[in-house]
């Protein structure tokens, strides 16, 4: 009896706990307190603080238990995420949410949710210059749309080793948006700029809201096959809500489906965050990128919004440019918040959106190009190396 309880306490997680596991614990629960007390997107944190500790709870072995070992039921549920099936379903949902009226309504605030874009490629050189490879880099800087499906989706593809650290920063500077972005939307206007009042925005007629979903994803998919996965289905949703024939289907992709997805998603985005692949010098390097790559995203927006007004007659509010990176719709909540501070009166969330939704198609359009581009790059270093491998083995 003694030496069956000797190695039932050997198998135990207390015997077997490491500091490494103990801090990935720590910082689950730190997740968990900003959802509940901060109310920091309650959605994503909570299934992601939550599956930090239980892909922490270390075990023997001989026990498939995580989602890195072969025959674990977590590990069938994380090929969802390593293999880029989820984030085109929560696109679905997400297109059956969006209402793009503001955007169609007023085409030219596209451009500020394509501004945003440039911490994306700003950030691809910055992990470059650190010693990253071309395909890790592009991985990382495409934190910088603030798109957590677009994030795991291109790191699914190029740099599968590090999806876990780029899916969790990507998620955490989501989740704080409210925070990063104000003091730059501060830094970079004036007070008398954040005073604009802009026009209200005309109303789009049923037919412009159907074809857009069709011509929208015709345009961007022949131009960028590479992220036909992620706009198709965002578009495909968008036809569900906008036809009003199929709004049986629409509410369930924007309710059920998206919901029971982002459960997974988070819960085993969390898990895949163990200690011995977690904690590494790169994972603090893709921290430390990822919120450079959101300031710079969220100072893109604003600065091409000012120098925009350089050649409008009717100006608009430069802070609605912070609203450009694809963290929908907490950005565009940020302005409102950020503009009703200086004059309480001043509407600016519907404004907001318009750039808000079009930095949703702006990151997955940056990914679209990225993943062919970079994977051709990786494909030739591995062949490169193949020869270089062969060669010294015959001695040239």
């Amino acid at each position: 009896m003694g030496d069956i309880l000797q190695q039932f306490l050997e198998t135990t997680g207390f015997s077997l706990m490491t500091w490494p596991n103990a801090l990935m614990i720590v910082i689950g629960m730190i997740f968990i307190a900003l959802a509940i007390v901060k109310d920091y997107e309650p959605l994503l944190l909570l299934p992601i603080g939550f599956g930090v500790i239980v892909g922490n709870i270390p075990s023997i072995d001989s026990m498939a238990l995580g989602v890195y070992d072969d025959g674990s039921v977590l590990k069938y549920i994380y090929f969802g995420v390593s293999h880029g099936v989820f984030p085109p379903l929560i696109f679905l949902g997400i297109g059956a949410m969006t209402d793009f009226s503001t955007m169609l309504s007023n085409p030219k605030l596209v451009l500020l949710g394509a501004a945003a874009q440039i911490g994306i490629f700003v950030t691809l050189i910055g992990a470059m210059a650190l010693g990253f490879d071309p395909w890790e880099a592009g991985a990382i800087g495409i934190i910088g749309g603030a798109d957590g499906p677009t994030s795991i989706f291109l790191s699914s593809k190029l740099a599968p080793d590090l999806l876990g650290p780029i899916a969790i920063a990507a998620y955490s500077y989501m989740a704080l948006v409210p925070v990063i972005q104000p003091p730059i939307m501060y830094l970079f206007t004036t007070k008398k700029e954040r005073l604009i009042r802009m026009e209200p925005p005309r109303v789009v007629s049923k037919r412009e809201k159907i074809i857009f979903p069709i011509a929208g994803f015709l345009i961007t998919a022949l131009i960028v096959p590479g992220a036909l996965a992620l706009l198709g289905m965002l578009f495909f949703g968008n036809l569900l809500k906008e036809s009003c024939v199929t709004e049986r289907l629409a509410v369930t992709a924007r309710t059920a489906m998206i919901d029971i997805v982002t459960i997974l998603l988070g819960l085993t985005v969390g898990a895949s965050t163990s200690a011995a692949h977690f904690l590494t010098s790169k994972s603090l390097l893709i921290f430390g990128l990822g919120a450079f790559s959101f300031c710079i995203a969220t100072a893109g927006g604003v600065l091409f919004a000012k120098f925009m007004n350089l050649f409008l007659k009717t100006k608009i509010n430069p802070l609605i440019g912070a609203a450009g990176v694809s963290a929908v719709p907490d950005s565009a909540r940020v302005v409102q918040m950020v503009g009703q501070k200086e004059d309480p009166g001043n509407y600016l969330l519907m404004h907001a959106m318009a750039p808000n939704v079009a930095g949703v198609i702006g990151s997955a359009i940056a990914a679209g190009i990225l993943w062919p581009v970079l994977s051709n790059m990786k494909e030739i270093a591995e062949a490169a190396e193949a020869v270089k491998v062969a060669a010294e083995a015959v001695g040239l």
